[in-house]
């Protein structure tokens, strides 16, 4: 039970918070977590470990621009500040950290159109919002495109509904507009170990959630309190940025959307494979400048270098 001693601040990351991810992605970190948290270090990834702010920061990588397109990938697990944990089971991405990359795009003055390149089952709540309102806003400096390659779920979309417009590849994946909350109890392997916790706590709350016991009513009802509040920043946001009916997001249930729904249910702006998008873009923006034809071709195909190289990363 050492282990679990000393991880609080991961498990917090994962238990008892609302998150914006889908339940295979919940899953997925919790099988890296729970052998720390439950002491079976035999079943620990090796690469699993604390990461400093710092580290982060060097690891930051120099906004790409080719042309007149920055490309900014929003891949792995999302989470809400740097210095959490490494990717054991993804990458990981913080909100900070796309915002400072997005606002280098924004100030970059050859940059015109700016390309969130998703692909990513979502993350955490905490701080999803303010990033989702930030891109929003940001559409008005320049546009911002959502190219879903190739999954944008549940704090990924999030943040793609804000943007300008979303293009999703053939065979991609959004929606998942929910929120789930996940606790966990250890409390009758304690008891077969001969092991008992004494919690002395002030304020009825403050030991709600707490894995030493059975869950209590009283913290069934903050959990229920937390979605509930989660939830209706979700969908109403959603509504908001998507032009459509709080009513019809909330009917969605959550569900994950291949692209010709999601494109029946106003989803998604665009069905186009990445290559098209970015190609796309590239030719309207070199057309604009009027160089020659020569030129326009190879800064497509060095756009498109580019890209390919993004996507093998």
């Amino acid at each position: 039970m050492h282990a679990m001693i000393n991880y609080p601040h991961i498990a917090s990351m994962v238990f008892n918070t609302p998150l914006y991810a889908t339940p295979t992605l919940v899953q997925a970190v919790r099988n890296v977590l729970e052998p720390r948290l439950l002491g079976r270090t035999n079943e620990m990834p090796q690469s699993l470990g604390m990461e400093s702010g710092t580290g982060e920061e060097r690891e930051m990588q120099r906004l790409n621009v080719v042309g007149r397109i920055a490309v900014i990938p929003v891949h792995g697990v999302l989470v809400a500040r740097r210095g959490h944990i490494t990717a054991a089971c993804e990458e990981l991405l913080s909100y900070e950290k796309l915002r400072s990359q997005i606002t280098a795009a924004l100030n970059h003055e050859h940059v015109e159109e700016i390309f969130l390149d998703f692909h990513t089952g979502g993350g955490h709540a905490m701080g999803c919002k303010e990033l989702a309102d930030f891109i929003r806003a940001s559409t008005a400096i320049k546009p911002i495109t959502a190219l879903v390659n190739f999954a944008a779920y549940s704090a990924g979309y999030y943040l793609a509904a804000s943007c300008s417009r979303i293009i999703a590849s053939p065979t991609a994946g959004v929606g998942s507009i929910g929120v789930i909350i996940e606790t966990y109890e250890v409390s009758r392997m304690e008891d077969e170990m001969g092991i008992t916790f004494n919690t002395y706590f002030r304020g009825d709350h403050k030991n709600n959630g707490s894995p030493h016991e059975p869950i209590t009513d009283q913290a069934v009802q903050e959990i229920n309190g937390m979605l509930d509040a989660s939830y209706a920043q979700f969908t109403e946001s959603v509504a908001e940025f998507r032009g459509i009916e709080v009513g019809a997001v909330i009917d969605t249930q959550a569900r994950l959307y291949r692209p010709q729904q999601a494109l029946a249910a106003q989803l998604i702006d665009e069905i186009a494979s990445a290559q098209d998008a970015i190609n796309a873009a590239a030719e309207r923006y070199t057309r604009s400048s009027t160089p020659s034809p020569t030129r326009n071709s190879r800064s497509i195909r060095a756009q498109a270098r580019a890209f390919d190289t993004r996507c093998q990363l």
